[in-house]
């Protein structure tokens, strides 16, 4: 197994966190300025489409996958949940709410895959077994880490401008509790995604193809939306360097660059290692907003990046033993008798059966 095969996915998670910081910085900047969401989702998911398409057509010439009904019907509901309905309730959140509990609030994405996955089987756990039970108490480290982060204070330790003596709970106006129900809701369309990738790309294994297709679609059901919700043409213009600037960012490396790749890391290491990643996009959007947009940092959000960065080293530690214990009992894994088996370094879906290009 070659380096990037075996390191490539890690780098490309770690790399693709900072990205996601990005965007969750640049889009607040660029809702505070009145840009709508519902047009900032459409203008974004356009140039996705525009820069992922012409790549993946010339890519794929003379060795195109064929799209059949299944699986142009699946690539329209997983745009429809991965795209459409969690882009549109994120920004709408991160307007309404913060980027900080934004990012926050999708930590709730490990949790709720591990249930999934466990429940379907593609997660084994076993009580009685240490790794099993660090990978459960790894991922609710992660949730409850992130949480603490955007919802306890304690002392100031940087940019105190603001007395805030004896809050310990951190509320905003009436629309913070609308803004985190839309989050939440977010965090279970994702968490759908991410599972559905699973069938998706046993079905049509090309994932640029395939993240070509969502951008297009997804952009297509989000004008739609888009042109009910918001029929001023006033609205769809942009007004400001930030706007443009927010617009081309998240369309080129939020949404085409991301898509491909999260594609490419699940099909490899599977929807639970994945998911797992989006703790550390909270810690470094904490950091940032406390350098570069002078954002109060508290005790309560050190404790919290501690106890997310524990967490997930708990997590991977405890997949990294499921392989040690694999090989050291003699098993294979046998995709007849079990096809979605999840591992830190073996691939979701077996290369021979379902021409996974590496």
């Amino acid at each position: 197994m070659g380096f990037w095969e075996q390191h490539g996915p890690l780098m490309a998670m770690l790399a693709l966190q900072f990205t996601y910081a990005g965007v969750a910085l640049s889009t607040k900047a660029a809702l505070d300025h009145g840009l709508s969401t519902r047009v900032f989702v459409v203008y974004r998911q356009a140039i996705a489409t525009l820069v992922i398409a012409p790549i993946a057509y010339f890519h794929g010439r003379g060795n195109r996958v064929a799209i059949g009904l299944k699986s142009f019907c699946m690539m329209f509901i997983a745009s429809l949940f991965g795209v459409t309905a969690f882009q549109n309730l994120y920004f709408e959140g991160i307007h309404l709410a913060s980027s900080s509990v934004a990012t926050a609030m999708s930590n709730l994405v490990p949790a709720l895959t591990f249930v999934v996955a466990a429940s379907l089987g593609w997660e084994k756990v076993d009580i009685r077994s240490i790794r099993s039970m660090a990978k459960v108490i790894g991922t609710f480290l992660c949730v409850g880490g992130a949480m603490s982060m955007s919802f306890l204070r304690g002392p100031k330790l940087l940019n105190t401008k603001i007395s805030t003596e004896g809050t310990i709970l951190l509320f905003g106006s009436k629309n913070w509790l609308a803004g985190c129900l839309l989050l939440m809701c977010c965090c279970f369309c994702w968490t759908f995604w991410m599972i559905f990738q699973v069938p998706m790309s046993k079905q049509y294994p090309d994932h640029l193809s395939l993240s070509a297709w969502m951008c297009f679609l997804g952009t297509l059901q989000s004008a739609t939306l888009a042109l009910f919700l918001e029929p001023d043409p006033i609205a769809w213009h942009l007004n400001s360097n930030i706007e443009f600037f927010s617009v081309f960012y998240t369309g080129t490396v939020g949404s085409a660059l991301s898509y491909f790749v999260l594609s490419w890391c699940i099909s490899k290491r599977g929807p639970l290692f994945t998911a797992t990643f989006s703790p550390m996009c909270t810690v470094i959007v904490a950091f940032f907003a406390c350098l570069l947009l002078h954002e109060e940092l508290y005790t309560g959000s050190l404790f919290g990046a501690i106890t997310v960065v524990a967490g997930l080293y708990a997590v991977l530690w405890g997949k990294a033993k499921d392989l040690v214990d694999t090989k050291r009992d003699g098993k294979q894994i046998n995709e007849s008798s079990e096809s979605c088996k999840i591992d830190v370094q073996e691939p979701l879906l077996a290369k021979k059966s379902h021409g996974v290009n590496g």
